[in-house]
């Protein structure tokens, strides 16, 4: 083979390697970018199939003049303090587990994970009939608690992936000068273990903001969540569909948006954690 056609051979190659990408990200963005499309036709168009339109902010100006706008900052409320209270309670167990040796340690590991096995309606009588009896039926607080309970789990079995990933003997190094374990945990298997950190932040959050199931049987109208409000827009009268598609565009926003400014700690704390010493 000449150097000509081997360089032939590698460019139709990197083409096929692209175009194969395209398609594929084509493929994967359409019901997104169609969405958005329909957010953006004026009603009489929101059926038509050609693509030329004039763009319209008029399904976002009615959006946001009605009760939406409460919903979107009970997901955004729900979501943070979720993720926040998640990773407040959950890394220290994951590092629990993963540092210390005992006999059930494996055991408790397994059982961590289990919870996170069954599916959601399993849980919605139990938890339907606590809440009614407790009064958190409607309350941010119980939207928040029940995130919590699947959340938690999610964030111990990754995390004790990556503080697996980090040498003991920087820890015990550390020791030996004088910190103490709290301070080896804060100064040294915490900051190594950053983009593990932000994976399963961004995990949390996209966990809770995107439920519908639990945010549908647990609220009301004072603790809606941005999914649900999106379905009051589907009425026996008709369905409104330009404030669905702009409903549906908003909420995707904020994920895309948060994924997108730690998409470097993502990538790389989703690869680290499945290297171990």
């Amino acid at each position: 083979m000449t150097l000509s056609s081997a360089r032939t051979s590698r460019l139709l190659r990197r083409a096929g390697l692209v175009g194969a990408t395209l398609v594929l990200l084509a493929v994967i963005l359409f019901p997104c970018l169609w969405v958005l499309q329909l957010s953006l036709r004026p009603d009489g168009d929101i059926f038509d199939l050609s693509l030329v339109f004039r763009p319209t902010l008029d399904n976002y100006r009615a959006l946001w003049t009605g009760h939406f706008p409460a919903s979107f900052g009970n997901s955004i409320i729900t979501s943070l303090a979720t993720t926040a209270l998640s990773l407040l309670f959950g890394v220290p167990a994951a590092y629990a587990l993963s540092r210390w040796r005992f006999r059930l340690r494996r055991g408790v590991a397994l059982w961590i994970l289990a919870t996170r096995m069954a599916p959601p309606v399993a849980f919605t009588i139990p938890f339907f009939l606590a809440y009614r009896y407790a009064g958190l039926i409607d309350h941010l607080a119980g939207l928040v608690i029940i995130y919590l309970t699947f959340n938690l789990a999610l964030v111990i079995w990754m995390m004790q992936g990556f503080f697996d990933s980090v040498p003991r003997a920087l820890e015990e190094a550390a020791w030996i000068d004088g910190a103490g374990v709290l301070e080896a945990f804060r100064r040294i298997a915490l900051p190594l273990s950053g983009p593990g950190l932000a994976a399963t932040g961004v995990l949390c959050f996209i966990l809770s903001w995107n439920d519908f199931f639990y945010a549908l049987i647990l609220t009301r109208t004072n603790a809606m969540t941005a999914p649900v409000a999106i379905v009051n827009f589907m009425q026996y009268e008709g369905w409104e569909w330009g404030k669905i598609a702009a409903g549906g565009t908003l909420v995707m926003l904020p994920v895309v948006v948060f994924s997108l400014c730690v998409r470097t700690y993502l990538v790389h704390g989703l690869m680290a954690g499945g290297i171990k010493d």
